[in-house]
């Protein structure tokens, strides 16, 4: 397998030849709303590569980082979605990418009316250490001998603490398009586990990626022109969902996935898709009486947290778990039923989330619950009754 230096050695170079002129092979066909590309100079759409747009999936207000930036060109996109209450942060690692980008923001910004992006140089494998910062470091204090080689080491460290390239907690969405697959396997695990760290609780990351149909055997691997291409290094469809949920996300699911292969390189197909999973499920489970009730279409699913439901039962639920399925991506499949009688979260008692059970009626009405009523006047979707 390709040492890691010598992989991110190799991808540098070949991205800094992408900010030159147009590499055909670094991407695959993309469709972007035209109305957001009126603002980008040329020069950044033609020297763009990707495999799909996450930038659609933001919203007015948010603050973005954008793994992978490049010479810009979602990070302009999302620049107009965010709009002037938000911010975009690319993150790239190749000065001639970042070169092209800085150059062409103020254009953006005159276009659109404001100036809410910013570039920073870092390794999007290590969203702490600011670049920059460390090769002012080195200016300074230039690498002679061991030990001051493994005193840059101590600085990169203290970098990392003190002035964090992208601080933890900070981010409402993480997107990329198409450069996880250049990190080098190892790294690939601390990868997810930075973009999870960067993000607020609540907050989501949406990726394009190229992932493979098969494992990718190690003589594909070894190549460097297959690496730098975003093939060797693809993770499988099953491995891409994988890291998110290992990293600690939930809500993962698939927004869109190529029908067609983008290459087929010895029988393994490689196409694109794009992932959103969410950060936030962490934290304690207290019993409030809650239930949901999943409404389908499906006859059961099983969540993230192995709770197995059946369609149209009413089950408990912690009250961090009834908070996470009233909002996106669950919303929309299940029924609430609040306690007629509200638990304080002060007084509310630990829940073993452990397990899965349904919750009689009585517990969320009350036991003593022996009200009878007159008929319900919008008992029929909201308008009079039969």
């Amino acid at each position: 397998m390709i040492k890691a230096r010598r992989t991110e050695t190799i991808v540098r170079q070949r991205y800094a030849a992408g900010a030159k002129e147009r590499v055909h092979k670094l991407c695959c066909p993309v469709e972007y709303d035209c109305e957001y590309l009126k603002a980008i100079p040329q020069e950044v759409i033609e020297r763009d590569y990707g495999c799909g747009d996450p930038s659609r999936y933001l919203r007015e207000g948010e603050v973005v980082v954008d793994l992978g930036s490049g010479t810009g060109k979602i990070c302009f996109i999302a620049a107009q979605i965010v709009g002037p209450r938000g911010k975009v942060i690319g993150v790239d690692m190749t000065d001639e990418m970042l070169e092209v980008a800085r150059r062409n923001a103020p254009i953006v910004a005159e276009r659109v009316g404001y100036a809410n992006i910013e570039f920073r140089k870092g390794r999007i494998q290590d969203l702490a250490l600011d670049l920059e910062l460390l090769d002012r470091q080195l200016q300074s204090n230039p690498i002679t001998d061991t030990a001051s080689f493994l005193a840059a080491d101590q600085v990169a460290e203290e970098l990392r603490v003190k002035y964090p390239l992208i601080a933890s907690d900070s981010v409402d969405a993480v997107v990329s398009n198409c450069v996880l697959n250049l990190v080098e396997p190892k790294s690939k695990r601390h990868l997810f586990e930075e973009i999870f760290r960067v993000l607020k609780k609540g907050g989501r990351a949406v990726i394009s990626d190229i992932v493979s149909d098969e494992e990718v055997p190690e003589q594909m691997q070894n190549d460097p022109e297959l690496w730098s291409g975003c093939i060797s290094g693809a993770l499988t469809e099953e491995g891409f969902l994988a890291a998110f949920a290992d990293a600690g996300f939930y809500g993962i699911q698939i927004l869109k996935r190529g029908v067609d292969p983008w290459r087929t390189v010895q029988g393994i197909e490689f196409r694109s898709v794009t992932i959103e999973a969410f950060k936030g499920k962490q934290g304690q489970c207290f019993e409030r009486n809650q239930a949901v009730v999943y409404r389908g279409p499906f006859k059961e699913v099983l969540d993230d947290d192995n709770h197995r439901m059946e369609r149209g039962r009413r089950y408990a639920v912690c009250d961090k778990t009834y908070s996470l399925y009233k909002k996106a991506p669950y919303r929309d499949f299940f029924d609430f039923v609040d306690p007629i009688v509200e638990v304080p979260l002060a007084e509310a008692k630990p829940f073993d989330c452990s397990r899965t059970s349904l919750r009689h009626p009585r517990e969320t009405k009350g036991q003593g619950y022996n009200a009878t009523t007159e008929a319900n006047n919008k008992c029929c979707d909201g308008g009079s009754c039969c």
